[in-house]
């Protein structure tokens, strides 16, 4: 009977339609993207996946939890105890009632709790092939990478897009949402280029996930090296022309984080093969035109001023409300320069910034004060320390994708796929956690698996 346990719990696979809501939102996501629902998917997929799991649980199903949950479920307090200050104007900020920021809070606190349940489900209908499910989201940001590099134009109105009244789909946030385009063409050294974001709305979350999902690809790409190669090679092109610095620092501190974990096991050719990587990247930026591209990025800092003021903007106002910050983002009254500084048709992006908009650590401390950001980062941080011990493929993958994600924190924000990604890399950690212990457990204990409550245990790790 142990034996048979055993082998479910390393082969869940036999289960029929395990995970299939996961499995849907990943391979569809392209569908969804085209369709106008992109990150709207998971609003309309959690309340599904939560009656799922309720059903599990009047099934008699336990329902299991990750581990640190608590420190997720206080984040989410907090985040409910900030409404109470969303009708603050902090001194500098365009003012404005707390009916008016409820739309925008809302939607930010509806997509955390889906999120919620979206990990919930991982943990409890956790899909057998999500590894390859994410290295295929990898193929298909690179493609989007690729499209909006060479067809940086390319954009379509999308069903969701057609059924919404003309004001509300020509907002900007709205058009962020439902408004397929391959690219966002920004002049950042010199004339206007695009630079890539399909699938993913955004150039910065592009990069984001570029970065949380190239470890799955490549756990996933075992035994076809040449693959892997060949589309790891093409995804450099996409890189380099989203002129996305965070992004390139996000690769480097990963490659390093992954070679000192094999190191530590003994695996040195790990620490050679990231030199060598680097190496050739080096000679690839000198002797092709992508090093032009490169440089041209680096000397032409625009964006470095803005960002380092709405991050004054948001460690001050942090002051102001510490604990349970003001609810919400806040948008500046002017720029950096002057108060009478403001978008117009010639500068869309001139004045009224974001405070909170240029990275999650910035907008948690601002939205959520000191709380809310030691609680986020608690849970991500307790996990990591939690599956510190795992050496497998995917414990070094998983917790590489957290590293990125909480380095991510400093100029990207995490809402909405960059979250659920790593929530992914969470899940499986967890599940492999689960699985290791349930079959490392010494004969003794073994032996004891057929009380009801050790078959429950082990019915719940498969």
């Amino acid at each position: 009977m142990t034996a048979v346990l055993e082998k479910q719990a390393r082969a869940p696979e036999k289960e029929t339609g395990r995970g299939r809501l996961v499995t849907w939102i990943i391979i569809g996501y392209p569908v969804w993207w085209a369709l106008g629902l992109g990150v709207l998917i998971f609003l309309a997929v959690a309340p599904v996946m939560a009656l799922t799991l309720f059903r599990q649980h009047r099934a008699g199903n336990r329902i299991k939890l990750p581990p640190g949950f608590g420190w997720w479920l206080a984040f989410l307090a907090v985040v409910v105890a900030g409404i109470a200050a969303l009708g603050a104007d902090p001194e500098g900020t365009v003012p404005d009632t707390a009916s008016g920021r409820m739309v925008a809070v809302a939607f930010r606190l509806g997509q955390y709790v889906a999120l919620t349940v979206f990990l919930v489900y991982l943990g409890n209908r956790h899909p057998p092939n999500l590894v390859k499910l994410l290295g295929w989201l990898f193929v298909v940001t690179v493609a989007g990478g690729l499209l909006g590099t060479f067809a940086g134009n390319f954009e379509f109105t999308s069903p969701v897009e057609m059924l919404l009244p003309k004001h509300i789909a020509k907002m900007g946030f709205v058009q962020s949402l439902v408004h397929p385009s391959a690219a966002q063409v920004m002049d950042l050294i010199g004339d206007p280029k695009p630079r890539p974001a399909a699938p993913w709305g955004y150039t910065n979350t592009w990069g984001n996930n570029y970065c949380l999902l190239v470890v799955w690809f490549i756990a996933a790409a075992q035994g076809r090296k040449l693959f892997a190669v060949g589309v790891l090679l093409v995804s450099l092109v996409p890189v380099i022309y989203s002129l996305n610095r965070g992004l390139w620092i996000g690769i480097g501190v990963m490659g390093v984080y992954v070679a000192i974990r094999m190191a530590m096991r003994g695996r040195l050719g790990a620490l050679v093969g990231v030199v060598g990587t680097a190496l050739v990247l080096a000679v690839a930026v000198a002797v092709t035109p992508l090093g032009d591209v490169v440089n041209a990025r680096l000397d032409n800092g625009k964006s470095n001023g803005v960002r380092m003021y709405l991050t004054e903007r948001a460690v001050s106002g942090m002051t102001e409300s510490p604990l349970i910050g003001f609810g919400s983002t806040r948008s500046t009254m002017g720029g950096r320069n002057s108060i009478a500084v403001g978008p117009n048709s010639r500068c869309e992006r001139c004045g009224s910034f974001t405070i909170g908009g240029n990275g999650q650590l910035w907008q948690l401390l601002y939205a959520h004060g000191l709380l809310g950001t030691a609680t986020y980062l608690g849970f991500f941080l307790f996990g990591l320390w939690r599956f510190r011990r795992d050496h497998s493929a995917v414990g070094i993958a998983g917790s590489a994708a957290i590293v990125a994600s909480l380095v991510a924190m400093f100029w990207y924000n995490a809402l909405v796929t960059p979250l659920a990604w790593t929530f992914c890399a969470y899940a499986l950690l967890w599940r492999n956690h689960v699985v290791s212990e349930l079959t490392s457990e010494p004969s003794t204990q073994r032996q004891a698996s057929a009380s009801p409550r050790a078959s429950e245990a082990r019915r719940d790790a498969g």
